[in-house]
């Protein structure tokens, strides 16, 4: 009895001792949940304001939003706790529209931004911008002095500086500065030296060389005259410039909040970007679109996709209908009040593509393929052109979630508001410009109409998905001022820009997020707190719902997390 009573004992303890092991085992497999609780957890899920108690990530996902007795249940033992402390968690950030490869210029270039992002008031201050920025170490990157955001609406002097001006900083170096919009650029006589622009150059199609009287070129490149010189001359000379850069440009995204990037206008960089990819240093979501000059180069890739690779994929197609309106090369139907130099009293802007044939060609190759397709387009000759030419494809081709994409719109019509929205384009507005330039687009193109850009209440209104942008590096990436902006429609100089198209600062944060995703046709996955989800958050100091409309653009990102990982924290 003695030795069965033992050999029972023997086999409880190695049942149990096994039993111990084997839950020890599914413990461990399972991976740790992470609750986010005790602050504003808003999930822009709904058409009003929700919040939740808690939220639960777990392998990158999000598993629950909800109450936080549920969530400690599902959390399961062993989780991370994280106290919010009253700070706001919202979806990761996503920019209706970006170039995202250039961001890196803006953050390692000479800071020639007017105030309040930098300090380029005036020429003299600018020259001297320059002449700091000028080390061996920093010409070292590029082989040129080089700098982004100069804006000639709002220097004292009113307008653009010359080879002149830059000479003042070198001449034994080349120096290019690219004007705020990102369709002008400026260069010293070495830079022109080495771009072999003379004055027996010409006009490119498209594009413009400014001249002095003796037909020499005095600087200043606008739009297809200057990009490819942009694309040219802003490149890292080896691969620990091209490092620096690339760290630079990510830091400054993560920094405001970006889980997804996109890259609005992508040319040979591609290859860049899929080398960055392969490497794994992409740490949030990259989606480019591709110039349209490009496609037959890069659009048969595997690249082009609804899914990543390793955070990196092609979107779709960009093309580029005009210039700037703030730079008066948008093509309008009106004359500008106030011509640029040398230009006639009738002067109206002018196309990038000017026969639409060409135009409807290059669209319909897009619609062959089902690309979505990004047009730039900002004054309402350049929309004309756009609905005259895309609206025979919709029919042609059918037009079932094709998604494609109006960019800035900035002198948009109601009567071309209600062709895209026949259309079904997504209408992607430009509020940002109401503060940088909303006095100037007052007076060269008239009160009136000048409170009518980015009309994003009338879009709203009339039935169009919407999302607004920063269009950086041509503004600083700074999102929290996007919403702001949208919502106060304040000028520098405190003049309301149109108060009847105000967005309100949930439909401003709709359209950074959950509405920016759905543009991105990755509102499955992002955009919104919901189990199911991409982990992709933002802690803010402050919540945007809660503060006065004024104080939304000093809201500052705490933390951004990519699919559970902190991407950046300002710790």
């Amino acid at each position: 009895m003695k030795k069965f009573t033992s050999i029972l004992l023997l086999a409880l303890v190695f049942f149990t001792s096994c039993k111990e092991k084997s839950k020890q085992e599914n413990t461990t497999n399972i991976s740790k949940a992470t609750v986010y609780y005790g602050g504003d957890i808003l999930t822009m899920e709904g058409e009003k304001p929700e919040y939740a108690e808690a939220l639960v990530v777990r392998d990158g996902k999000i598993e629950f939003v909800g109450d936080s007795n549920k969530a400690m249940e599902i959390a399961g033992a062993g989780h991370k706790m994280i106290d919010l402390q009253g700070k706001t968690l919202l979806p990761g950030l996503i920019d209706g529209h970006t170039h995202f490869s250039m961001f890196s210029t803006q953050a390692i270039g000479a800071q020639i931004l007017p105030p309040p992002d930098a300090e380029a008031k005036d020429i003299p201050t600018l020259i001297n911008i320059l002449k700091e920025w000028n080390t061996p170490e920093n010409r070292e990157l590029t082989g040129w002095i080089f700098g982004m955001g100069f804006d000639d609406s709002v220097l004292e002097e009113k307008r653009f500086p010359t080879k002149h001006d830059l000479d003042q900083v070198s001449t034994e170096f080349p120096i290019i500065i690219v004007h705020i919009s990102g369709h002008f650029a400026v260069v010293n006589s070495k830079g022109l030296e080495m771009l072999n622009i003379t004055s027996e150059t010409k006009d490119p199609e498209g594009g413009l060389i400014r001249r002095e009287k003796n037909n020499e070129p005095n600087g200043v490149l606008e739009e297809l005259a200057a990009i490819p010189y942009m694309m040219k001359t802003l490149i890292p000379t080896n691969k620990e410039a091209a490092d620096k850069f690339f760290e630079a440009g990510q830091k400054m995204a993560v920094s405001y909040g970006y889980t997804t990037a996109q890259d609005g206008r992508v040319m040979q960089n591609h290859e860049d970007l899929v080398s960055l990819a392969k490497a794994d240093k992409l740490k949030i979501d990259v989606v480019s679109y591709i110039d349209y000059l490009f496609v037959d180069e890069f659009m048969d890739s595997e690249w082009n996709s609804k899914s990543y690779i390793n955070h990196y994929r092609i979107g779709g197609m960009k093309v580029t209908l005009d210039g700037s309106p703030q730079g008066r090369t948008a093509w309008r139907t009106q004359p500008y009040l106030i011509p640029p130099d040398g230009a006639k009293k009738d002067y109206l802007g002018y196309p990038a593509i000017p026969e639409d044939s060409v135009l409807s060609n290059i669209y319909e190759k897009a619609f062959k393929n089902n690309w979505q397709i990004l047009t730039h387009a900002n004054g309402d000759a350049a929309m004309d052109q756009m609905i005259r030419t895309m609206k025979p494809l919709t029919e042609k081709y059918g037009n079932k979630d094709r998604r494609n994409v109006l960019i800035h719109g900035q002198y948009v019509r109601d009567d071309q508001l209600d062709s895209y929205k026949e259309m079904d384009v997504i209408a992607s507005l430009y509020p940002l410009h109401t503060f940088y330039w909303g006095d100037w687009h007052k007076k060269i193109i008239g009160d009136s109409l000048g409170n009518k850009i980015s009309p994003t209440r009338t879009a709203l209104n009339k039935g169009l998905k919407l999302t607004i942008h920063t269009d950086a590096p041509v503004a600083l990436p700074n999102l929290m001022r996007v919403v702001w902006i949208a919502v106060e429609r304040t000028s520098r100089s405190g003049v309301i820009i149109g108060e009847e198209e105000r967005l309100t600062p949930y439909e401003a944060l709709k359209a950074i997020t959950i509405w920016s995703a759905y543009q991105h046709f990755e509102e499955d996955t992002k955009g919104s707190l919901k189990a199911g989800k991409l982990a992709d958050l933002v802690i803010l100091d402050k919540n945007p719902l809660k503060v006065t409309p004024s104080e939304i653009k000093d809201i500052v990102v705490l933390e951004t997390i990519k699919e559970g990982n902190t991407v950046y924290n300002s710790n």
